[in-house]
């Protein structure tokens, strides 16, 4: 069954004060939206590759990424079959980070 709008804005908003009250790193949704589909999606990943799934341009998303490396949610990597190319993975922080979010969105939704 779909959610009302109200339903889905309502959980959206008691996520996004959650993940501030829980002190996370403050991506934005452009960040937040790479990191899914690094995660989401399998891979491999490429600069490239996200900017045309996710109509970025390709410095928004090197700009993301750089972030997202910053807070050790993803790395980048040479790819080894094509050594002018970097692959953007997963890191084990990342992987944490998605969990216990989603586990926390998890909860809220039980809430409702």
């Amino acid at each position: 069954m779909a959610l009302g709008w109200e339903t889905a804005l309502g959980l959206w908003h008691r996520t996004m004060v959650a993940a501030l009250n829980r002190d996370l790193p403050d991506l934005t949704q452009r960040q937040f939206a790479l990191l899914l589909q690094v995660y989401m999606v399998p891979p491999p990943h490429t600069v490239r590759g996200l900017a045309e799934t996710l109509k970025m341009s390709k410095p928004a998303v090197t700009r993301a990424v750089d972030r997202l490396s910053a807070e050790g949610l993803v790395q980048r990597k040479t790819d080894e079959a094509d050594r002018r190319s970097v692959l953007i993975g997963r890191t084990a922080r990342g992987a944490t980070y998605l969990r216990d979010f989603g586990d926390m969105v998890a909860g809220l939704t039980d809430e409702s």
